[in-house]
């Protein structure tokens, strides 16, 4: 599969892990760029980070208005969006083969996303089928859960999973991702749950949270 295009940031000296990134509706792969200098990682762990851009889709809940997105789905449609995610998690897929082809094993890659791309990222993660180091899954929520139980995989049993979620968040109530963490927990995955008082958005003390798990989760 053809790589969707991409921004990629490399660490000074050869990467030991990447940590691939998926952002929001109608943002790009620019939108986390920023994030990396604040995580004051190590020298001693050189992550390579991979920010895809999504498709151009056309958004129902925006009047069929096209723009980056991971999927199209329809409000209060739980199943709406199926074959889109479907779609992306297979692009995921194919940057994690390219990294694996690069030297980097599937167990020193952590995939990241904020809102639809944290859906991605969990729907794409648990279902490897291979060990992955971690998920983190920001402001975000999980697809399908009753698909999720019959279609994980036993390699990504009890994974890492990063959750971190807005108290004011209008555009996902934070009740849908409690609900998503509860079910996580009760799969058996091994999920860190942050709340802070904000909207549909990441703050300082969260990328600080985000730096310790992955400075856990990727061992220099």
């Amino acid at each position: 599969m053809h790589l969707l295009d991409h921004v990629e940031l490399e660490p000074a000296s050869d990467p030991v892990a990447t940590v691939i990134w998926l952002h929001g509706l109608g943002a790009d792969g620019h939108d986390f760029e920023p994030i990396v200098p604040e995580l004051h990682l190590p020298d001693s762990l050189p992550i390579r980070f991979i920010f895809p851009h999504a498709p151009e889709r056309e958004i129902t809940i925006n009047g069929g208005e096209s723009m980056r997105a991971w999927y199209d789905f329809i409000p209060h449609d739980e199943h709406s969006g199926s074959g889109d995610i479907e779609e992306s998690a297979a692009q995921v897929r194919a940057f994690i083969a390219n990294e694996n082809a690069r030297g980097i094993a599937s167990n020193r890659i952590v995939l990241a996303g904020f809102s639809q791309g944290g859906v991605i990222a969990l729907h794409a993660g648990l279902r490897h089928p291979e060990r992955l180091a971690g998920i983190v899954a920001l402001s975000t929520h999980l697809h399908e859960v009753n698909r999720v139980e019959a279609e994980r995989r036993d390699e990504n049993l009890a994974l890492p999973i990063f959750m971190a979620h807005g108290t004011g968040d209008p555009m996902i109530p934070i009740m849908r991702a409690a609900t998503s963490r509860e079910n996580l927990i009760r799969l058996g995955y091994d999920v860190r749950w942050f709340d802070y008082p904000m909207g549909h958005q990441v703050c300082l003390e969260e990328v600080e949270e985000i730096a310790h798990f992955f400075r856990e989760v990727l061992p220099a």
